[in-house]
């Protein structure tokens, strides 16, 4: 995975620095500028996304939490995190739900059923990603015909729908963390009990099986998913060149499309600016304006994210020096 974060990273640069050349940064400067101090409402919007994302993680998280000891604001708190390492450092899409499980642990919750809720909300985002391509695909159809080649769009989607309902089938019937086990028990030795293989198989069945849970959290996450399509048409708005709604939602779902396909570079660099000028062309969007509506975007996730990553350290650091002292105590005793 490591070698495929880096390889990914260059590659996603590679592409970036392409764009760039290619591009008139003035221009891109310029219409950064005529947004001005206006593109900062994107921060606090953005809350909006984690709240959903939150409230969704709290309903998977009750039947092993039912006396909140993860309430609302600590639960949001991570889940700004969690979006803040995966969007921010150099590692793949799941490196930030490891740090969401560790950071729920502290809340004296146990390993197995709060990892199956964070590989069942995976799972769920995988979905709803589809849902959401799905959507853009639809309202694609009331635009003109030469706006995009639909079926090219349209083949590569029908062709990996099963995925989903493939993941699925096979976390509930496949015991799939058991067999990893004996796999890999070998070279892990008595790091990972299996014991603890067979409880994460126990508690993701468990899961899978609370129909209307993942019917209610898995809505919430497709709202969210929408509410980020307010981002590209409140930005275009203040760049002069306002669109409809329809198109906001498409090219949001086709930008979420093609970071999902990379989840193995790093903050989808260079994908995603190359996804708004690939899709903004067919919109009408110019490349320097599409250049511009992602750097928006980064600049949001760079606000955002900074001062929650500083206070995941902060925290990390507390919790170090508490341990410290602690245990400097008991040696003194």
């Amino acid at each position: 995975m490591k070698t495929a974060v880096r390889i990914g990273a260059v590659l996603g640069l590679a592409l970036l620095v392409i764009l760039a050349v290619r591009s008139d940064l003035t221009a891109i400067a310029r219409t950064l500028a005529a947004g001005g101090l206006n593109l900062f409402w994107l921060v606090p919007y953005r809350t909006l996304f984690y709240a959903l994302y939150a409230v969704g993680w709290i309903l998977l998280l009750h039947p092993v939490d039912p006396t909140h000891r993860a309430g609302f604001g600590y639960v949001l708190w991570v889940t700004m995190v969690r979006d803040a390492v995966d969007r921010l450092l150099p590692v793949a899409s799941v490196g930030g739900s490891v740090v969401g499980i560790r950071l729920l642990l502290w809340r004296g919750l146990r390993a197995p059923p709060v990892a199956a809720t964070v590989i069942v909300e995976i799972l769920l985002t995988l979905i709803v990603v589809y849902l959401f391509i799905a959507l853009g695909l639809v309202v694609m159809l009331d635009f003109s015909a030469g706006a995009f080649d639909y079926r090219r769009l349209l083949v590569p989607f029908l062709l990996t729908v099963p995925v989903p309902a493939a993941t699925v089938a096979v976390l509930r019937y496949g015991s799939v963390a058991a067999r990893l086990h004996r796999l890999l028990g070998p070279w892990l030795g008595d790091s990972v009990r299996s014991e603890d293989a067979r409880a994460l198989d126990a508690e993701l069945r468990a899961a899978l099986q609370r129909v209307r849970t993942l019917m209610v959290a898995g809505t919430l996450q497709f709202l969210a998913f929408v509410s980020g399509s307010v981002e590209i048409w409140f930005a275009l708005r203040l760049f002069g060149h306002p669109v409809s709604a329809a198109s906001a939602l498409v090219l949001e779902s086709l930008i979420q499309a093609v970071r999902h396909l990379a989840f193995a570079i790093p903050a989808g660099i260079g994908i995603q600016e190359a996804g708004f000028v690939v899709f903004g062309h067919a919109l009408g969007i110019s490349a320097e304006l599409a250049l511009a509506v992602s750097m928006a975007k980064r600049l949001r996730e760079i606000a955002c994210g900074v001062p929650a990553l500083v206070s995941w350290q902060w925290a990390e650091a507390v919790r170090l020096h508490r341990r410290t002292a602690l245990g400097s105590g008991q040696s003194r005793s």
